[in-house]
């Protein structure tokens, strides 16, 4: 009887004392979406970084608010309709989305004043308003887009879209990048910077792009930058990223295994961080 009286005080001890689990959602675009949907790659990847982060630190808890091809404009323009919780840590994923779609970056001063969702930097402004309405003290990260080469959706060839090697509307994803790190500076909020990560350069995405010769016709791998002037038809062409391609990503945008274990080694850091104030040691 004894024994078992001690057993139960340890057990309602320790149960007692459990550590608190840490609260995070994930707000992202379609690399944060692909945690919980690998099939829509092709089961090309097995972990993204939402698991590979949670594997690691088991005491988060992840809500995944990742959303395909959606842009920070959109997400700010609808966040009343999306449902995010409250949490401890928000992270924000997002700008590569808005790059590609052409949308108005703006300046600093467009966040700062609060100018609204007319561009990129008012739109991060609305994002973070409304994350500290739901909670004022939590943590905020935020994660640059990665460099991109020609992307060509798996299950869908007609749905392409050349690198960042090149600007889009008059704008280049590298200042997209830059502001993502400017808000964090301003804000003196954590920030990963993915694109200027020299293991994320456009080198360094694919192996090659196995493309069309235009003087032989004949299928032949290219390497980066040289694939950038060959031209790829979706209505003929076999797709151009075979699995012996991959390498920092699956389709020459999203992340492959290796890309997201990159993410992850990056977030994991920040989060023991986080733990370590929100959960001191007894």
């Amino acid at each position: 009887m004894k024994k078992t009286f001690l057993l139960l005080v340890c057990l309602i001890f320790s149960f007692g004392f459990a550590p608190k689990p840490l609260i995070w959602v994930a707000i992202g675009d379609s690399i944060t979406y692909l945690n919980d949907h690998p099939d829509e790659t092709g089961n090309r990847i097995s972990k993204g970084y939402l698991t590979l982060v949670t594997d690691k630190l088991p005491d988060i808890e992840v809500t995944n608010k990742g959303y395909n091809g959606w842009t920070a404009v959109k997400i700010a323009t609808e966040f009343d309709q999306l449902e995010i919780p409250k949490a401890d840590v928000y992270s924000i994923f997002l700008g590569t989305n808005d790059w590609w779609g052409g949308k108005t970056l703006g300046t600093l001063e467009d966040y700062q004043n609060d100018t609204g969702v007319s561009t990129v930097y008012g739109a991060f402004k609305v994002i973070i308003n409304n994350l500290r309405s739901l909670n004022d003290q939590a943590e905020i990260i935020l994660i640059t887009p990665m460099q991109r080469v020609d992307f060509v959706y798996i299950n869908d060839f007609k749905n392409n879209a050349y690198g960042s090697y090149r600007e889009k509307n008059g704008q280049r994803l590298e200042q997209f990048a830059d502001a993502i790190v400017a808000i964090a500076k301003a804000e003196n909020f954590r920030v990963v910077d993915l694109y200027h990560k020299k293991a994320m350069e456009h080198s360094r995405l694919v192996k090659f792009k196995r493309l069309k010769d235009p003087g032989t016709g004949e299928y032949k791998k290219f390497n980066y930058p040289d694939f950038i002037k060959v031209p790829f038809d979706p209505a003929t062409d076999e797709y151009p990223y075979p699995e012996k391609s991959i390498k920092i990503t699956f389709d020459g945008l999203h992340p492959s295994d290796k890309g997201y274990r990159l993410i992850s080694k990056e977030l994991i850091p920040f989060f023991k961080e986080i733990l370590k104030e929100i959960q001191p040691p007894l």
